[in-house]
């Protein structure tokens, strides 16, 4: 087995089809199918099967796969021992998120890489549903994702750094009746109008929980997934809306206030992920370090 051979059929697990690793990879489409099919005949079982027209990996492809990740990491390890010899912090690390923790993470994190002796950021927003962050991992090198809490685990082919637990609030206007309650209960919101996510992404699941505690079917008017458009929404509208506690934006609306709801456990965890190898990297621990500090900062706030 080579390495090639190993990383071609990792990349096909990860991203679906033959023509998505070549691009990744930057090699042609039968240079991958060479390198699977070299793979294939050193296996005594089938790696590959076809589904339809993509070409998926068997449950043998798919332990191999996961191999092929300590392959990975033990190459960083060995280019890690070297690079100690040459400085730690050095080269770019690449940072992805979603919008709401980008716009709380990344200027402080762009202000902590102007140091001397910090490696260089490159950052991408992203708002993909929370089944797809793993799958950034495989061109970013860390990725902040958020996932409702009771929801499944990510996947055991990333690595998971848990950042913080953001409740979740009710959004509402100052001259709502509900902005008088300390605390909103689920009975509160029994008739009210509401500005939500769209379907499949985390805080559309935590609406439907309040719903089913509440009783009744959340009356959704509008779908909206930037907070900050929701908050100009909601201040125009005088809707209510959830929003994460520590990463909404609100000083450009005045006139809306953020009231916990009754249940502190619904919320959302954000976490970075990354595959295995990349936390390897002395730079990439850095920007990790640098991403904790600002978010632990938050909660703070």
């Amino acid at each position: 087995m080579e390495l090639g051979q190993l990383r071609a059929l990792r990349e096909l697990g990860e991203r679906g089809s033959i023509a998505a690793v070549a691009a990744a990879l930057y090699v042609t489409p039968s240079s991958v199918s060479q390198q699977i099919s070299a793979l294939q005949r050193h296996s005594a079982v089938p790696l590959t099967f076809r589904d339809g027209r993509r070409t998926s990996l068997t449950e043998a492809g798919r332990a191999l796969a996961m191999a092929a990740i300590d392959v990975e990491v033990a190459l960083e390890r060995a280019g890690a021992a070297v690079a100690r010899f040459q400085g730690d912090h050095v080269g770019t690390v690449s940072v992805a998120a979603f919008h709401s923790v980008g716009l709380a993470v990344f200027g402080p994190l762009i202000a902590a890489s102007m140091s001397a002796d910090q490696p260089g950021v490159r950052l991408s927003g992203f708002d993909v549903a929370q089944g797809d962050f793993p799958l950034l991992t495989a061109d970013h090198d860390l990725v902040l994702a958020h996932r409702l809490s009771g929801s499944p685990a990510w996947p055991e082919s990333v690595r998971v750094e848990p950042l913080l637990f953001e409740p979740l609030d009710i959004a509402v206007r100052r001259d709502h009746p509900l902005a008088t309650k300390a605390v909103i209960d689920p009975a509160d919101l029994h008739d009210e109008a509401w500005v939500a996510v769209h379907e499949g992404f985390p805080l559309e699941q935590a609406l439907s929980v309040i719903a089913g505690i509440g009783g009744s079917e959340a009356r959704i008017l509008h779908r909206i997934n930037e907070f900050s458009v929701a908050a100009a929404v909601v201040e125009a509208s005088g809707c209510v809306a959830l929003m994460p506690r520590y990463t909404t934006y609100l000083r450009d609306h005045s006139q809306l206030v953020l009231r916990p709801f009754a249940r502190p456990e619904l919320g959302r965890h954000i976490d970075c992920l990354a595959r295995p190898e990349t936390l390897e990297r002395a730079n990439a621990q850095a920007v990790l370090s640098q991403i904790r500090s600002i978010t632990e900062a938050l909660t703070r706030n």
